[in-house]
């Protein structure tokens, strides 16, 4: 294919937008197994509770890290037969396939954390340059109908693959038990379906979908180091110096007050992120002086400082989003037993029964996504992508806050109707703004910084929401699943002060 400029990309048909995102499916075939799954597993190993949250912050820190990385070098990749983005899903989809097999298998706690690190980060490899790869095959006018093609395959995979345990358990009688130290066979052979799912659907994607090639004057740009240094390289050094001893400074102040405290200790991660970034940015600074600003660590630092507007916009409706999403995750097991099975003993018949109850929420949560991804780009072609992430969003707020209201459990199949409506919104729409903002030769490396504003609320509502809980609610969970409501319904409102640069272009095109 010719190079093509973002305004003169042809429409692509439905068949070629399914195909280019089908490896999502695989992809989230192994996100919801490890989800659902890890910390079965970590506890199978003799895990304590107590210490679950730190090990699984291995997670959000490889997202934090890996996906910026990826997309920046995808950004700057071309080989006439892999293409841009292609060699990333390759290669990630392999060796998380590797992973996703040897992570039942583990033999040791140790060893079990370590291959999370390596299966979200190999997952995370595959899946950065797939947000970026929408950007780069579509116009303007079928971006949401790319992102909302990955809503419904995240929702598909969710649903079926978080099923896979109980398939295996319940329909072909394989034995959800195992001895001491050892993991099911269930959960085995439903990380191998993963695996397989994993590697085949991304591969199709690979071999399935072409890419646009750089011009002849991006290609040169990517072989030349003096092409790729920066402008005003003294105003960009003074910068970096000033912002990362900020940085360092404030992450050692309050590392001191942590350690000088009571409290989670998964909170030492906000102190070690800034002072990781503070001397990330130094050493950005240092590079300049000794005239090697063309190196990749100095552009990543200077496109941080520069993000688009309208990114940044985002990134407030991102925080309040996901904080909500990870308060509705972590508490809506102890709310539903507590509140609506009046159960309190996890080994009790009543509270395995709301706990089952919550994993029949959740499918439905995913399974409305799934469909609900199929409409929100006709709601937003009719309205306004801001005013559908609104309604979406507000929607999802009602349906966690309704939890309050409710008394018959039966009932929360609506709340969380409502909640899938928001979760197909922000996992397409969001991005759907942000690529029409962005330069299509930094496409990969923008959506990777914009993952920070997803692991970012993780972070802070993994320490901060029980400290609410005992401070501030009095031990009632069931007002953290109020606060997430909130959260997201004002993450709606904000939705409407973004810039949707696409969406004027395409007001003037018509």
């Amino acid at each position: 294919m010719s190079s093509l400029s973002a305004i003169t990309k042809p429409r692509l048909s439905f068949w070629q937008i399914w195909n280019m995102s089908f490896g999502f499916l695989g992809i989230q075939f192994g996100f919801a197994l490890q989800n659902a799954n890890t910390s079965r597993i970590f506890q199978t190993l003799d895990a304590k509770p107590e210490d679950l949250a730190a090990y699984w912050l291995a997670a959000p820190i490889t997202g934090l890290i890996v996906q910026p990385i990826v997309g920046f070098y995808s950004d700057r990749t071309w080989h006439p037969t892999w293409g841009r983005r292609r060699p990333y899903f390759t290669i990630g989809a392999i060796l998380a396939s590797l992973a996703l097999c040897f992570m039942p298998n583990s033999p040791a706690l140790w060893v079990a954390v370590g291959m999370l690190w390596i299966m979200d980060a190999s997952i995370n490899i595959s899946m950065e340059p797939f947000r970026a790869f929408v950007g780069d095959m579509l116009p303007p006018a079928q971006r949401t109908t790319g992102f909302a093609m990955q809503s419904f395959f995240i929702g598909t995979g969710a649903v079926v693959a978080s099923l896979l345990p109980y398939i295996f358990s319940n329909w072909l009688n394989i034995p959800n038990t195992a001895e001491e130290g050892t993991v099911p066979d269930s959960v085995k052979y439903s990380f191998y379906v993963g695996a397989f799912m994993l590697f085949v659907t991304v591969m199709w994607t690979v071999f399935s979908t072409k890419e646009y090639p750089p011009t002849a004057e991006q290609h040169e740009k990517l072989k030349s180091r003096e092409k790729r240094k920066l402008e005003n390289e003294e105003i960009s050094r003074k910068r970096f110096f000033k912002y990362g001893l900020a940085l360092v400074l404030i992450g050692i102040t309050i590392a001191a007050l942590v350690l000088n405290t009571e409290v989670e200790k998964e909170l030492y991660v906000l102190p070690g992120g800034l002072i990781l970034f503070g001397a990330l940015f130094l050493l950005s600074g240092m590079y300049i002086r000794q005239q090697r600003s063309y190196l990749g660590i100095v552009h990543m630092a200077s496109d941080f400082l520069n993000m688009p507007k309208t990114m940044v916009q985002l990134a407030r409706v991102q925080f309040f989003s996901w904080f909500a999403l990870f308060s509705m995750w972590i508490y809506t097991t102890p709310v539903v037993t507590k509140y609506f099975y009046n159960a309190a003993d996890s080994t009790g018949q009543a509270y395995n029964d709301g706990a089952d109850w919550v994993n029949f929420l959740f499918a439905v949560y995913n399974g409305v996504a799934a469909l609900a991804a199929f409409v929100l780009p006709v709601a937003a072609k009719y309205s306004s992508r801001k005013l559908t992430h609104l309604v979406a969003l507000t929607l999802g707020g009602l349906g966690l806050a309704s939890f309050y209201f409710l008394q018959n459990p039966n009932l929360l199949i609506l709340s969380m109707v409502g909640v899938g409506i928001a979760w197909a919104s922000i996992l397409s729409i969001p991005y759907a703004m942000l690529s029409g903002s962005l330069p299509a030769e930094k496409m990969g490396y923008y959506m990777g910084v914009f993952n920070f504003f997803i692991v970012i609320p993780q972070i802070i509502a993994g320490t901060i929401l029980g400290f609410l809980l005992k401070h501030a609610f009095g031990g009632e969970s069931i007002y953290i699943l109020v606060t997430g409501g909130v959260s997201m319904i004002v993450a709606g409102l904000l939705s409407l002060r973004v810039d949707d640069r696409d969406e004027v272009v395409m007001r003037q095109a018509k």
